[in-house]
């Protein structure tokens, strides 16, 4: 446990549960470093078994994540690539602002540290070198931008799963999952008509291309690699 552990337990301990809730902000910290822990604990074994350009999947704790997973049928309502950079391992994905964050860190963002990692199934030979590096460049101009709440097909912003799509697409002509529109969702649940209110208005765009995190995670195009 890092020096920095050390103390904020003993913090905690010292305040006691009741401390949990006379300091939310002390518990809020110790939940969040629990939470690192148990995702370093997840991956650290995976070293061998990840490949670059590998697909990760989890179920967000975002405000807008519900509404995704019924629209969608789909626990999965968040997702990104795996690059590894200076020996570390990142997922590179569009929150705010698109950018490569920690696996670590994204794993323990997740709603109980769980995830799942996809791969091309043709990716011994499909995902070379050079063919890395394609997938690179392409998301490249990306990043920086802002996160798209709008679910826009431009790409002033972008949402995790067109981040994913358009790399893909742009860096190997390889399309991962089944382009849709808007109506094809089930958006007749409250929280989900209510979070197109906010997003919308009375307009809604029924007619604007969207690619989900629950259509890449069940394109043909993909096997399950691990599942924690």
């Amino acid at each position: 446990m890092s020096l920095s552990g050390k103390l904020l337990f003993s913090s905690l301990l010292l305040a006691g549960t009741a401390g949990l809730f006379a300091y939310p902000r002390l518990g809020a910290k110790f939940y969040r470093w629990q939470a690192q822990r148990q995702a370093t604990a997840a991956t650290a074994p995976l070293a061998a078994t990840l490949h670059e350009g590998d697909l990760i999947f989890h179920t967000s704790q975002s405000a807008q994540s519900q509404a995704i997973q019924l629209a969608t049928h789909s626990p999965y309502s968040h997702c990104g690539l795996l690059y590894k950079t200076n020996g570390e391992w990142q997922v590179f994905e569009a929150v705010q602002p698109v950018k490569l964050t920690p696996l670590t860190r994204w794993v323990a963002r997740g709603q109980g540290q769980h995830f799942v990692v996809k791969r091309l199934r043709d990716a011994q030979t499909a995902l070379t070198p050079a063919a890395l590096g394609r997938l690179r460049a392409a998301g490249q101009p990306m990043l920086g931008h802002k996160y798209d709440l709008a679910f826009e097909w431009s790409d002033e912003r972008i949402y995790c799963s067109k981040l994913i799509w358009k790399v893909y697409d742009r860096g190997l002509h390889r399309q991962l999952g089944k382009l849709q529109q808007l109506r094809d969702f089930d958006l007749s649940h409250p929280a989900v008509r209510a979070k197109l209110r906010e997003r919308y208005g009375a307009q809604l765009p029924l007619s604007e291309p969207v690619i989900s995190p629950a259509s890449i995670f069940s394109s043909p195009e993909l096997v399950t690699v691990v599942r924690r």
